[in-house]
């Protein structure tokens, strides 16, 4: 049974930083590319972040674009995001899983994420 933790969120203020990881317990982690998603309260999921299966591609939702960096490391199944500059709008639940472009398709069950809340 594949699980997903994701870790790292907490309470900042705008301008501030968090860095969240999301460990995956599966064999097959460097086969996909993985996806950073997130939910605020009262909206849909919506896409952030993607890395490639080596992690030599990466690319950002425009809310994020030059804020925020993903990564990856394939020997310790985890994936990463570091979060710059925050913004209150970008409170919300946040989640990996995998990645699939034009597509609803993730391969992995979700997690139970974890909360950022930007201060104003």
């Amino acid at each position: 049974q594949v699980q997903v933790v994701e870790s790292g969120g907490g309470l900042v203020q705008a301008g501030g930083s968090l860095r969240l990881s999301c460990v995956v317990s599966t064999r097959t982690f460097s086969s996909y590319d993985l996806g950073w998603y997130r939910q605020a309260p009262g909206k849909e999921r919506e896409f952030v972040a993607t890395v490639s299966t080596t992690g030599g591609s990466t690319m950002y939702a425009d809310s994020v674009k030059g804020r925020f960096t993903v990564s990856r490391d394939n020997a310790k199944n985890t994936a990463f995001l570091q979060m710059n500059s925050l913004k209150p709008d970008d409170t919300a639940i946040y989640y990996c899983n995998t990645y699939l472009h034009d597509s609803d398709i993730y391969h992995w069950p979700w997690g139970q994420g974890t909360q950022v809340t930007v201060s104003s």
